[in-house]
């Protein structure tokens, strides 16, 4: 069964295009890994400092491949993220 993650992401104050413009290519790179069927960041039309990372994993197994594989990433740049993130995870059952 597919995995769903909706990621929240609080920017630092006036932060939030610089910390989209980082995960860009992050994005990119962990898109083209085994099973990742979205990983896509969005930034708040309203609150710019507030993002959201979706991702859709093929399975629990694709993803924990995934968290071994950001184990190893370099860490975001100092000073863009301020605390105050959140994570939810959803078993995704597409309905229709």
């Amino acid at each position: 069964m597919a995995v769903r993650l909706v990621v929240t992401i609080n920017a630092a104050a006036g932060k939030g295009t610089e910390l989209a413009q980082v995960f860009r290519q992050r994005c990119l790179d962990v898109a083209k890994e085994p099973g990742c069927q979205e990983f896509e960041v969005f930034q708040s039309v309203l609150n710019p400092d507030k993002l959201a990372l979706l991702e859709l994993w093929q399975d629990q197994a694709t993803l924990d491949a995934h968290a071994k594989v950001n184990a190893t990433r370099a860490p975001l740049p100092d000073g863009l993220r301020a605390a105050g993130g959140s994570r939810e995870d959803y078993q995704y059952n597409k309905t229709r």
